[in-house]
């Protein structure tokens, strides 16, 4: 029995180059993640491997209350300190990771919750770049989505984009539902970069190395995020349209493209 080819999406064309260009950030954000691995000369899935049982088995409650806090200071600051270039944020947190590589697990646990609250404060960042405000609710909703990425280090298993196209009615219940969904996506993500910072003489390098490549992750998959967003509202295509044509891209099953951006 023959399956039918899937029918090629149709989207005006400029939509289909910013896809195209969605895509290329996409591709470009596990590039990072691989320099780190390269560096550690190890395998992602064995990095965990280092870290104490008991760790591990509570890494899940740490990432959730660094995630709490990071939503809770991210807020606040943003009256105190104005939304950095990308390329600060990355300096910043690549010196976090230096210094909590130093002392091992210890500090590297205690810089944990600091780290997020600098990526997330980052990922507003883009989101405001993008033309939203991060102070509005459905706006920091969004950006704590944009940990269920992953990281770089993590297996694509279609969360990368599937998490783009997720409809939710927004409360406060919701978004500590969300924060306790992420938490463990996350926790895996985080748990290798603490294991990474374990290692020993190479524990400052690998911690900075590892916070630069999430970093850089979470800012291209920020921009992912909002930009299709953006590119939603602006050419009057639906969320799970713009979700399919970009998973269609990355897949590389061909999109075809019309000539105008409304397609009417």
């Amino acid at each position: 029995m023959t399956t039918a080819a899937p029918t090629p999406l149709v989207l005006p064309r400029d939509v289909a180059e910013d896809i195209t260009e969605l895509a290329r950030i996409h591709r470009r954000a596990g590039g990072p993640g691989l320099q780190v691995l390269t560096l550690l000369g190890t395998r992602a899935e064995g990095l965990l491997e280092r870290l104490p049982l008991g760790v591990r088995t509570r890494l899940d409650s740490a990432t959730e209350s660094a995630l709490e806090v990071a939503m809770t200071a991210a807020q606040r600051s943003r009256g105190l300190v104005k939304d950095q270039p990308g390329w600060l944020d990355r300096v910043v947190t690549t010196g976090l990771g230096a210094a909590g590589g130093l002392g091992g697990l210890p500090s590297a646990l205690a810089e944990l919750p600091v780290t997020t609250t600098v990526l997330l404060r980052s990922i507003q960042g883009v989101a405001a770049e993008e033309g939203f405000d991060p102070s509005e609710p459905n706006v920091q909703f969004d950006s704590m989505r944009v940990f269920a990425s992953a990281g770089p280090l993590a297996e694509d298993d279609g969360a990368e984009t599937a998490f783009l196209a997720t409809r939710l009615t927004l409360t406060g219940a919701t978004m500590h539902g969300m924060i306790s969904a992420v938490a463990p996506r996350l926790a895996a993500a985080l748990g290798q970069k603490l294991a990474a910072q374990t290692v020993p003489v190479l524990g400052a390098a690998a911690g900075a190395a590892v916070n630069y490549a999430y970093t850089s992750y979470y800012q291209d998959m920020a921009r992912v995020h909002f930009r299709l967003r953006r590119l939603s509202i602006d050419s009057d295509q639906t969320p799970e349209t713009l979700t399919e044509a970009l998973r269609a891209e990355l897949t590389k099953r061909p999109v075809r493209q019309s000539e105008s951006r409304s397609g009417r």
